[in-house]
């Protein structure tokens, strides 16, 4: 296939967030600093995050229930691990993407009647509610207790277990390119139908268009990945508890989308690794932490309303069209030729 053909069909934002992701599983190899390897995996379970956020954006629907599905994949991969001595990383993995994916069906048959503020305000509920039922039901979560004292996850059998924190790292760059996959092969696939249902809905729907279909399914890749952002968040702490997944977490994940873009895969990944490092940064300042963090985010909303990718796709036009001479003109030649 040319190159040109493959730039086509899969776009170049998304080959480079591709290329990105897969660059990334070099990094637990060579990365020595703790500290280092700590933001890099918070900032690859930040990015699956937002690439959930990011797949519900694509059909203008503001998705808060991040953490609530979070909390299915983790716990499915604990109960797994720590009850039923499933450590195999293939099977946790498809459970974790798996359980969120299958319960977003019904789920998203309630969820997705609503538009707009009421969306917004379900999903949420979503994201509330999910802590207490962890918290309520003990026998089958642990409660207030958590599932602590997950064994490692093992890779081809029990040739490889996933023990070190270069090692959890390089679990999550894998699941956080699995993620950007098929993100890219969902966008990509159905791009012309999501963006029918984010221009105009209605007029989606009155010339045939099966939006409810497309909407459930967007809306059970977006609970899968995030499954899969729990499962890489379980085995970073070692530990699956309800805290872990509160509802206010929603809001950093709705942010890396937003201050990153919405228009490019690239706009969820840049603003999760952005924010991520800043908030790592800021949380050295003790209390104005949180201030100069929300600082930042309203000087990105404000200065950037594209987005970080945005702003940077405006210049990018910009540079190359002062450097692209006129139509019609050769280097050497007069800007009018008379005959």
């Amino acid at each position: 296939m040319k190159k040109s053909n493959l730039v086509r069909i899969v776009g170049p934002s998304e080959l480079i967030a591709l290329a990105v992701m897969a660059l990334a599983l070099i990094l637990p190899a060579i990365m020595t600093d703790a500290a280092a390897v700590s933001v890099l995996t918070q900032f690859m379970i930040a990015a699956m995050g937002a690439l959930s956020v990011y797949i519900m954006l694509r059909m203008d629907l503001m998705f808060f229930a991040v953490p609530a599905f979070m909390a299915i994949g983790g716990y499915a991969a604990a109960i797994l691990s720590a009850r039923h001595d499933t450590t195999d990383l293939s099977i946790l993995t498809v459970a974790a993407f798996g359980l969120p994916f299958l319960l977003a069906i019904p789920l998203g048959l309630l969820v997705l009647r609503m538009k707009g503020v009421y969306f917004v305000l379900v999903t949420f509920v979503l994201a509330e509610i999910m802590p207490l039922i962890l918290f309520e039901t003990p026998g089958f979560t642990g409660g207030s207790n958590g599932i602590a004292g997950l064994p490692a996850v093992t890779v081809f059998g029990d040739t490889y277990a996933i023990e070190s924190n270069n090692a959890v790292l390089m679990l999550a760059c894998g699941l956080a390119l699995l993620s950007v996959v098929l993100t890219v092969v969902l966008t990509r696939y159905f791009k012309s139908q999501f963006d029918s249902i984010r221009e105009d809905e209605v007029l989606a729907q009155s010339v045939g268009l099966a939006v409810a279909r497309y909407k459930i399914i967007g809306f059970c890749f977006a609970a899968g990945i995030a499954g899969l952002a729990g499962f890489a968040l379980v085995e970073m702490l070692m530990t699956a508890h309800p805290s872990s997944f509160s509802a206010m977490s929603s809001v950093n994940y709705v942010a890396y989308a937003i201050v990153g873009g919405q228009s490019a895969i690239l706009g969820p990944l840049l603003g999760a690794g952005i924010l991520v490092w800043a908030a790592n940064l800021f949380s050295l300042q003790g209390e104005i932490s949180q201030g100069l963090f929300g600082l930042v985010l309203m000087l990105a909303v404000v200065f950037a309303k594209g987005g970080l990718i945005g702003l940077i796709q405006q210049h990018g036009t910009r540079v190359f069209s002062r450097r692209r001479p006129p139509t019609g003109q050769v280097k050497g030649q007069n800007e009018k030729e008379y005959v």
